[in-house]
């Protein structure tokens, strides 16, 4: 029966110390993890960035290597870069109407824009984030620390 006692003390010696320490460094470290999630969301950003101009610099070096490779290239590419008319009476040359352009600078935006969202945090980490409730979860983890060790430590049992 005793040993039965010692193993049910140690349970919630280890359920509320654990509990009430998980809180404690929650409250205490709120904001470093709040920065952290920042943090890796830059780091993402960085490395994307980093791909998108790997794949720019790949894109000009072919580029570079197509019109070393024929000649006429770049006059075909020359007016189109440059933005000037092209004087070719045989071709015909689409226009972009002003609403096709609207569009595509609009789904553009777009894009940017939900590249540039804020991270998501957890939503535990926002809620914990608002001082009140990071009080209270600073009291709450401080005073299941104490009852765990004022209730469930081993010398305690004696007293009981």
């Amino acid at each position: 029966m005793r040993k039965r006692q010692g193993i049910l003390q140690f349970l919630f010696f280890a359920v509320f110390f654990s509990v009430g320490a998980a809180a404690l460094g929650g409250a205490v470290l709120c904001d470093d993890l709040i920065r952290y999630g920042h943090n890796r969301h830059i780091i993402a950003e960085a490395e994307e960035s980093i791909a998108r101009l790997q794949s720019l610099n790949a894109e000009y070096d072919a580029l570079l290597e197509q019109l070393e490779k024929d000649p006429n290239l770049l006059k075909r590419l020359a007016p189109v870069t440059l933005g000037i008319e092209p004087n070719d009476p045989n071709t015909a040359y689409p226009r972009a109407k002003a609403g096709e352009l609207s569009l595509a600078r609009k789904a553009l935006i777009e894009d940017v824009v939900q590249a540039d969202a804020a991270p998501a945090l957890p939503r535990w980490l926002q809620r914990c984030s608002d001082p009140p409730k990071r009080i209270a979860l600073f009291v709450a983890g401080a005073g299941l620390v104490l009852i765990s060790l004022a209730c469930f430590t081993p010398n305690s049992a004696g007293e009981n």
